[in-house]
Parts: C-alpha cells; structure tokens; sequence
C-alpha cells in the first residue's frame, strides 16, 4: 500500500497509512513519522503511540522535528496509531474487563499490535528488526500502552503514560470497591514479576480531574499514579526505571501532553554520551 504523503513534509518526517485490521474488523489509520537521522544512522527505535490521531493536533511533526534537530537523539521511529470507535472497548485490560464491561476488544488490540501492524511496519520499511521498541498512550491509550508492554517485557523497552487510566476498576463504588484489590492495572502488576530492563515513564498533572474518591485530599490521578510507582517498586523496580513527572497545571487534554512529550522522548533516546 503507498502512503499518503503530506506534500508540505519530507518523505523522511511523516507519512500516512491505512491497514484493515481482521481482528478489530476496521481500517486502522497510522502515522509514522521519522527523525531526520533515522534512515543514515540506524539501527532505529520504534515507539508505538496509541491515540495517535492526538498527534497530529499537536502537531507532533514540528514538535519531534525541534527535539531532533540538534541530532542527539538515537534514530527513532513513531508510529501514531488511530482508535476506532469502539474506543472504550479496544484500549484496557486484556485479561478482564472493567465492571462496566469495557475493555473486552482489549486482547484483539494486542492481537493487532503483534500479528498485524508489526508485520506491515518491516515490511514497509524493510526493517529486520528494532534496536528497541517502546509504547505510550494518553489517557485510556496509556492504560492500553501499559498493559501490552507489561505482557509482553519481552518486546519491549519502555512505556509512556500520560494521563493513564489507572482508576479502571473491576468493581463500581458502590459494589464495595476496594482500591487494594480492584484496581486491574495495579493487580496485575501486584500479581507478576520485574522484568528488570523495562523503564517506566509516567506523567499525571494536578488538574487532571477533581474527583477524590478518598477524600484526601489528592485528585485521584495523582493517588493511581503514586500507587503505580508504589507497586513498580515493591515488585524491584527502582528510581532508576522510574521517571514520574508531576505537572502542577497539567491537564487531562491534548496541549498539557504536547509539552510533556519532548521530555519524554529526551528521556527515552537521547544519546548518553550527549
């Protein structure tokens, strides 16, 4: 399938493409955008980006082009993959839904990831395989992007939360919910082993939300996100592979996220020896 290239990008920055999806039974529109380094420098990182129609809002290309332009970066690949609208049903858990049944298309997202998308990206780009591979997601897509890395450590390097659904739960408020427990993400990480290579990105801003189930004080965001990096840790996780950021006016949208990315992407690729 040829891409469709924006005329106003180089071939090398961004490029467009459609796949159908057997398992999603859809189309599935992707971006993949490249540093100017990528193809001269390789072996090239790949990051996968859920939600990535967000990108282009951003726009991420300007935005990867500013943070890449001084060459500090590793050659690094990012395709921005679309949701559908079946959304709430695609991204989440993959080994349970939440109480409201959401998140049951979860598994067959990863299905795609692995057994479709993969697949098409090296042979598009005639890419044996990765010097590393990472995930991120915003909000319900960073839950997904957590989840997919942690089954599959072996795949990957890194993941980016910003603004992740952490809150998804198994149990309503009012059907004796109890954070300890019904917390899937937590659980499930409660319930695994460290995989010591994987880093762990995690963003969440004071204006994320309002809501404070616990009344104490703290927006429930920024108490999911504590106890992510609480659970990381007791499972042999330490600061080393933690990067939490705490934005004091960050928000639950696309702008707060677009200032906290160059971080990220500086975090996970800069050279060392820069």
């Amino acid at each position: 399938m040829l891409p469709e290239t924006d005329p106003q990008i180089t071939f090398e920055t961004l490029e467009q493409y459609q796949i159908f999806s057997t398992y999603l039974s859809r189309e599935v529109r992707f971006e993949v955008y490249r540093t100017a380094n990528s193809v001269e420098e390789g072996p090239v990182s790949l990051l996968l980006v859920n939600d990535g129609q967000d990108l282009l809002t951003m726009p991420f290309t300007q935005l990867l082009q500013q943070v890449s332009s001084d060459h500090t970066l590793y050659p690094l690949m990012v395709v921005g993959i679309h949701c559908g609208e079946d959304r709430k049903m695609e991204y989440g858990i993959a080994y349970s839904a939440d109480y409201k049944g959401r998140g049951a298309k979860a598994g067959l997202y990863s299905k795609f990831i692995f057994d479709e998308l993969l697949p098409f990206i090296r042979r598009q780009f005639q890419i044996v395989s990765f010097r590393e591979k990472a995930m991120a997601g915003f909000s319900l897509g960073g839950l997904s992007a957590l989840d997919i890395v942690w089954n599959h450590a072996n795949e990957f390097s890194k993941v980016g939360l910003f603004s992740a659904s952490l809150w998804w739960r198994r149990k309503s408020y009012e059907d004796g919910y109890d954070e300890e427990k019904d917390r899937l993400m937590h659980l499930q990480i409660s319930q695994g082993i460290c995989h010591p290579w994987l880093r762990f990105f995690i963003q969440c801003g004071s204006m994320d939300e309002v809501a404070d189930r616990n009344k104490n004080g703290i927006i429930d965001s920024i108490d999911d996100a504590l106890d992510l990096v609480v659970a990381l840790k007791a499972k042999g996780y330490t600061d080393e592979n933690i990067h939490y950021l705490e934005l004091i006016d960050g928000k639950h949208d696309v702008a707060t996220w677009a200032r906290m990315l160059p971080e990220f992407i500086r975090w996970g690729w800069e050279r060392k020896e820069v």
